[in-house]
């Protein structure tokens, strides 16, 4: 992987009247990492992604977008970021090759067609050309989508939310393609709620209220959390469950199927909590803190 940085931001804020959005951000993107942007809904993800990319002028702040100076550089910026949105926007009225005829139209790319072609063969879209975008699953609406992002050969890809709404076999397809395209170079910036993705990112950042809260890879985020976790089994989980979620040593308890987790800041106490609440009928036994009980944390 290249040690350069594709985004170098500083100071990054966003006001809109007297509410703050984004508030003092840093973050450094490292070219040709898959870097996840992690956060509640309403969190500032968004809005930083439209910043750096050129969409939304930022109130304060400095740095670059692959090299380009994201206050003075703008446009810039646009013509050398692909960015695919969470909703689906282009129309679906038109075919999957009329769409992408006009993607490619809007860029100015030279023989459209031949470029058009191309992208649908990469994404494996061929069979697909004539038919209206509308009708398309939410998989190949993604597909589409993320082809027409990537027609202009993008040196960033900006991704906000792509897999909400697909099933899990698409999901799973459309992150293969990202590394693939990483793997040539590509920068990729994502955000996601989905934590088996944020695992697969090489880099996280979390952002609550418009300011970053911890950033690190998965592994070195779990570690800083310093959360203990225990998989617990047997019969009455659900009382269980109500009397360990009112013990102040217990942070987090959630089913998992016929399992619960349990959570908490002091593995001593939570040992001890279990050791005197479960029954004969019920085990215990100590696992790996995951990420998405790591970003529960967090939010709390």
């Amino acid at each position: 992987m290249k040690t350069a940085s594709a985004i170098s931001v500083q100071g990054l804020c966003k006001r809109f009247g007297d509410k703050t959005v984004v508030d003092n951000v840093n973050l450094e993107v490292p070219a040709g990492s898959v870097y996840g942007f992690l956060g509640p809904n309403g969190s500032g993800k968004t809005t930083c992604i439209r910043m750096i990319c050129g969409l939304l002028e930022p109130s304060a702040g400095s740095g670059h977008c692959l090299e380009f100076d994201i206050m003075r550089q703008r446009e810039q910026i646009k013509r050398e970021v692909g960015y695919m949105t969470q909703r689906f926007s282009l129309y679906e009225d038109l075919t999957v090759a009329e769409n992408l005829r006009f993607v490619a139209r809007i860029y100015g790319l030279d023989r459209p067609k031949k470029v058009v072609d191309l992208a649908m063969d990469q994404f494996g879209m061929g069979d697909k050309r004539n038919q209206l975008a509308g009708t398309l699953s939410g998989g190949w609406k993604q597909r589409l989508s993320l082809a027409a992002a990537m027609l202009h050969h993008p040196r960033l890809l900006l991704l906000d939310e792509p897999t909400a709404g697909v099933d899990p076999k698409a999901r799973r397809d459309f992150w293969k393609e990202i590394h693939e395209l990483s793997s040539q170079g590509l920068t990729v910036l994502v955000t996601t709620h989905y934590m088996d993705e944020a695992e697969q990112c090489s880099d996280l950042a979390y952002i609550v209220k418009g300011k970053i809260l911890v950033r690190g890879t998965p592994t070195s985020l779990v570690n800083q959390s310093n959360l203990t976790t225990f998989l617990v089994l047997g019969d009455d989980l659900l009382a269980l469950a109500n009397t360990l979620s009112a013990d102040t040593g217990v942070e987090q308890v959630a089913a998992f199927g016929s399992k619960l987790h349990v959570s908490g800041p002091n593995e001593v106490k939570l040992t001890a909590i279990l050791k005197s609440t479960c029954s004969l009928n019920q085990a215990y036994r100590k696992i790996d803190t995951s990420l998405e009980d790591v970003f529960i944390h967090l939010m709390q």
